[in-house]
């Protein structure tokens, strides 16, 4: 699970569209639902477009999906999308609010068209049906 720029925030950022969970209560969230599905999940978050690009390369040939929210950088990053498609991993996008009701340059993703999926607008619940679909995905 990558949690790009502000992530941190959660709980105190724009509680009217990020709602009022923070980082360690999603975190917290998805460890029980990992536990149920009887997959590993690794939480990792930065505010820094190569600590990203460094994880993500980490992973290659450990990981079976990533989860990703890169924030801002969804909308500016190739690196990290490189980074993405370098590492082969599959991979979803998920947005807490709905990005294609916001302003004009959050309407474009550098990772949508290679994402297996996309999840917009659903709040906290679209990483558990995220990794719910993951799960089901890597134990196939």
């Amino acid at each position: 699970m990558v949690n790009g720029p502000n992530l941190n925030l959660l709980g105190t950022r724009e509680p009217q569209v990020y709602g009022h969970e923070t980082l360690s209560d999603l975190n917290a969230r998805l460890d029980e639902v990992a536990t149920e599905l009887n997959v590993s999940i690794e939480h990792f978050q930065s505010n820094h477009e190569g600590a990203i690009v460094d994880k993500i390369q980490s992973v290659m040939g450990k990981a079976s999906c990533i989860l990703i929210n890169a924030g801002a950088y969804t909308h500016t990053s190739v690196a990290i999308r490189d980074a993405l498609l370098g590492t082969a991993i599959p991979f979803f996008e998920i947005h807490i609010s709905n990005v294609h009701a916001r302003e004009e340059f959050r309407h474009h993703s550098y990772l949508s068209d290679k994402a297996i999926g996309v999840i917009v607008g659903f709040g906290l619940d679209g990483y558990e049906f995220a990794l719910r679909k993951a799960a089901r995905l890597v134990n196939k």
